[in-house]
């Protein structure tokens, strides 16, 4: 016997008309005049039937396991992505442009630049985000701004150097790098996302790096009631940059180095989040082209950047500094000379004064008055000292290079003078 569809048989079941034939034209007629109502279910279909067989029965029951499997739901859809699939990488032209526009190597594939673009806070797999690579890149980063600033400048107070490290390889100074580089922020971060933007989310919390230090244990008192915290134990216990490491959670707290905190205001989060991107590159140069290029990446993005050091010195006593100087130095005492003025008399008068130690100056300055004068020459004494270079040297990663000519010890100073 042929066949009978479940459906056929609905609508011949709910007719007015008795049962007939599932062939004939009449039945064709009344399906098409009177459809069934969908109220109807199949239990309540079989119960009008006068006229069905017992093999009709058995396909109508071999139909409605049919019908209940179709019925059944769907098998879930697949979970969506938190970040890009890496094979879209090859196919996104602003990833393309990017590669382009900082000059990387064609030795860096478009997958490992577009993973550099995604920051922990879009996507927590450890393969699939920059976490490692910006761990990389960090280190690098600070290995090579330190041993530059300190060959460099090789008279710089420690706390001069920590602020000039953050000057040169900071977040804030590492996101002014980024935007100079033409890194856009996608508003939300997800698998329909270009890979060429940068992925991060502003309501989870995101990789704040930090490659040494440790968490105080006083760290919340010395925000609460401002202790003062002493050279030596921020160079021990403190980061890179010589502030104190947040004590974090042992949840929250990165495998590489890094803590995961949540940073509630949004300009933090943006510009770590475009730091991490940027120390990833580098880290990414690194494991692909080698230490070399890495280094020579950093020197012409980072180093070459202008840093005035001048402007980050505040000295509280530079007259008594200065003379603590010329004593340990065994100098001649310094001695204020003035050497010039006009409108003594006047509303507004300029002098110039001049410091000397014997014979040699050590600064000059002008000032509405003589005190002023004097100060402002101490303090320019005082920055010629620290900010003396010996010019362009080697730095001690020139000789991890092949073929490399023996190391020369650079100049080394006594130190800062403790006012």
């Amino acid at each position: 016997m042929k066949r009978i569809r479940i459906g056929q048989l609905s609508r011949q079941w709910l007719a007015t008309t008795s049962a007939r034939s599932a062939t004939s034209p009449s039945c064709r007629i009344s399906r098409v005049s009177r459809p069934a109502p969908a109220a109807f279910n199949n239990s309540q279909i079989r119960c009008q039937s006068t006229a069905i067989t017992p093999e009709a029965i058995f396909d109508e029951a071999e139909a409605e396991a049919e019908a209940e499997i179709h019925e059944a739901p769907s098998p879930t859809r697949p979970r969506t992505l938190p970040s890009p699939h890496p094979d879209r990488a090859p196919r996104s032209a602003k990833l393309a442009a990017l590669h382009a526009r900082i000059s990387l190597s064609s030795k860096i594939p478009l997958q490992t630049l577009a993973r550099a673009l995604v920051d922990p806070s879009a996507d927590e797999h450890p393969r699939f985000n920059n976490a490692n690579l910006a761990f990389v890149g960090a280190s690098l980063l600070q290995y090579h701004t330190s041993e530059w600033l300190v060959t460099r400048y090789p008279r710089l107070p420690m706390a001069i150097l920590y602020a000039s490290m953050k000057g040169y390889a900071g977040p804030p100074a590492l996101h002014r790098i980024a935007r100079a580089w033409g890194v856009e922020a996608a508003a939300a971060p997800g698998e329909e996302v270009d890979p060429g933007y940068l992925q991060f989310s502003y309501d989870k919390p995101t990789m704040v790096m930090h490659k040494w230090g440790y968490a105080r244990a006083e760290a919340k008192e010395l925000v609460k009631f401002k202790w003062r915290r002493g050279m030596s134990s921020r160079i021990l216990f403190d980061d890179a940059f010589g502030e104190t490491v947040p004590e974090q959670p042992e949840d929250k707290e990165g495998s590489n180095g890094g803590d995961m905190k949540s940073l509630l205001d949004p300009e933090d989060v943006e510009k770590n989040a475009h730091a991490n991107a940027v120390r990833a590159i580098v880290g990414a140069i690194y494991l692909h082209c080698g230490s070399e290029t890495a280094k020579a990446f950093i020197k012409s993005h980072v180093l070459s950047r202008q840093l005035d050091l001048s402007n980050l010195f505040n000295f509280r006593l530079p007259e008594l500094e200065l003379i603590r100087l010329c004593a340990r130095e065994n100098f001649d005492p310094p001695i204020a000379r003035l050497l010039s003025e006009t409108g003594r008399l006047s509303r507004t008068p300029v002098f110039v004064v001049g410091i000397y130690s014997g014979r040699d100056k050590l600064g000059e300055a002008t000032g509405p008055g003589l005190m002023q004068a004097k100060i402002a020459a101490s303090i320019n004494a005082l920055k010629s000292w620290y900010l003396y270079s010996p010019g362009e040297l080697g730095l001690p990663s020139d000789t991890l290079a092949e073929d490399a000519a023996p190391w020369k010890p650079a100049y080394i100073d006594i130190g800062e003078i403790i006012s």
